[in-house]
């Protein structure tokens, strides 16, 4: 899952190498270098240029900090463990605070201040599938609620306990971490399912393959939460969303263990697979996961261009998925947005030195960015750029050079530390995506973007932008990231964005919009997810959590309303 600060900035510090593969000592990250209260490595920073802030003052007014909550406090707050022991659940309260929650900008409030309302009476840590299934059903049997736990990265409540009489157990599958099977003939690899983004790719890259899944939580998110939420990844162009990638995998429910076997293609009724995708925890653990592997490129890179305005920035998007082009990955910022982050990651000179060129280039005040990637055979990939660059320069728009595309690729998974740089100085940020057809997305994104205006506040402001990220033949994606200023307490914050969340929610599902493209349903976008299931949809997911969880203690109220699911 996508954490939600996409679409900001494009410089940054950080200590180490992203594609690092963890090694022992780091298995328990979340104890030494994770934030307890915040995204990611506490060792990585992304502060805001003195120019950004002053920009974010200009548009927006002042910033409001609120104090943060102090760890300790946090701490003597956990309420006794429900749960009995067990040599696998840690049952010890800074274990629970730091499993409690996700990544949404709800779940940051909870953090930050401290007022988490209820935490999981333990976590347990199995090592592999039969653990996982001994955990299940030691849980099961004493009635407990079991939530599956990947990364942390949830920006739409997966993983929060919810409020229940019964106890409730974290399954934390961090390690779970390896490649369990290669196989090159076919194309094949085996993961244990919380086998995060770097070390997937650094243990395939060891035998000359890579999988391509790129979402922008790719440093912590795993790949049995990429299954379970059906997320994308940037280059989705070139190796597509993760239900091309997933091939099988094991799955521990309530109701048995079950493998789902790696046939190519059949026509043996509906495909089980799709099933488990998507499935949030609801009808069983994923605990390893198949999925289809494609070479090392023998060429990658990346490249930024500017067109005139939104219309020939959509246009061009269009053209481009409907060609069926070859790029990985393709991205269109519109005019608030280009804007936005060029003042928030380049320097007053540099953005004064671009703004002329670009102006003397045809592409003034209503430019929007547009970021091209290319992966593969070096011949194909110049060939498919060259292609990209005509259609750029036949509407109205200029290719600038591999600089700013350099910046976008070492930045492109440390934006969501941007939130941590906004807090500080009293500003808050989120996200929202959805996906429409081509011709509702400039209805779509419009709608959006004045319903984040609209309920911002009395007298309050927001800064609102979007991005297409995910190209199809039939439609786009649409990404939508929203700052505004802290309210005077926290309540009143977490009031104000909910507000703002629930009318963007409305207004894209009533143009045909999905209610999450990429994040997932979770328990923030359960009310809009009748919209596009319909009636008969909705019992049918009511059924199937029925026959893999009849007693409904996995995760319920994600995806299926806990009420319906007795």
């Amino acid at each position: 899952m996508k954490p939600a600060v996409a679409g900001f900035g494009m410089a940054g510090r950080c200590n180490g190498d992203r594609d690092r593969l963890p090694s022992e000592t780091d298995q328990n990250r979340e104890f030494t270098m994770r934030r307890w209260n915040g995204w990611g490595d506490e060792a990585t920073e992304f502060p805001l240029r003195p120019s950004a802030v002053r920009f974010l003052r200009h548009r927006i007014g002042n910033g409001r900090p609120l104090a943060d909550a102090d760890l300790d406090q946090v701490i003597a707050s956990v309420p006794e463990s429900r749960l009995p022991e067990h040599p696998l659940v840690d049952r010890s309260p800074e274990a629970r605070v730091r499993h409690a929650r996700g990544q949404s900008l709800g779940d940051w409030l909870a953090m930050r201040s401290g007022q988490f309302g209820v935490f999981p009476d333990g976590v347990a840590r199995p090592t592999d599938s039969d653990q996982v299934r001994q955990l299940l059903d030691w849980a099961l049997a004493r009635g407990a609620v079991v939530i599956p736990y990947g990364g942390g990265t949830s920006v739409a409540g997966h993983i929060n306990p919810p409020v229940d009489d019964r106890p409730v157990l974290t399954l934390s599958l961090a390690a779970m971490d390896r490649l369990l099977r290669l196989d090159p003939e076919n194309r094949l690899a085996r993961f244990g399912a919380g086998t995060p983004g770097p070390a997937l790719e650094a243990q395939l890259r060891e035998h000359g393959f890579r999988l391509g899944h790129y979402p922008q939580s790719w440093e912590l998110s795993t790949v049995g939460g990429w299954v379970a939420s059906r997320s994308s990844g940037q280059q989705s162009l070139l190796y597509g969303r993760i239900e091309q990638l997933f091939a099988g995998g094991r799955v521990e429910t309530p109701a048995g263990g079950w493998r789902l076997p790696t046939i190519p293609a059949s026509s043996a009724g509906p495909d089980v697979r799709e099933w488990v995708l998507g499935s949030e925890g609801r009808l069983g653990v994923i605990t390893e996961v198949d999925v289809r592997i494609s070479p090392l490129p023998e060429f990658e890179q990346f490249y930024v261009g500017f067109v005139p305005g939104w219309d020939q920035a959509r246009e061009l998007a269009r053209q481009l998925a409907q060609d069926r082009s070859l790029l990985s990955m393709a991205r269109f910022s519109n005019a608030e947005e280009t804007a936005t982050q060029l003042r928030l990651a380049a320097s007053p000179l540099a953005l004064s030195a671009l703004n002329r060129y670009l102006s003397l280039r045809g592409c003034g005040d209503g430019r929007c960015m547009v970021t091209f990637g290319v992966s593969g055979e070096t011949a194909l990939c110049r060939a498919a750029m060259k292609r990209a660059s005509a259609r750029v320069r036949a509407h109205g728009g200029v290719m600038i050079g591999r600089s700013l595309g350099r910046k976008w690729e070492h930045a492109r998974f440390r934006s969501p530390y941007l939130r941590h740089g906004l807090w500080e100085h009293g500003y808050a940020v989120d996200t929202l995506e959805t996906c429409v057809e081509w011709s509702k997305v400039d209805e779509t994104v419009s709608a959006i973007e004045n319903a984040l205006h609209a309920h911002a506040g009395e007298g309050e402001k927001a800064l609102v932008f979007t991005h297409l990220s995910h190209l199809y033949p039939q439609g786009s994606s649409i990404y939508t990231t929203y700052v505004f200023r802290c309210s005077a307490d926290y309540e009143q914050t977490r009031r104000r964005w909910w507000a703002m969340k629930s009318a963007a929610s409305d207004a894209l599902v009533a143009r045909g919009g999905t209610i999450s493209h990429q994040h997932g349903v979770g328990r923030d976008h359960l009310g809009w997810l009748g919209e596009e299931k319909g009636v008969q949809g909705v019992a049918a997911l009511r059924a199937l959590a029925a026959h893999f969880d009849p007693s409904g203690q996995l995760n319920p109220g994600c995806l299926v309303a806990q009420e319906e699911n007795p």
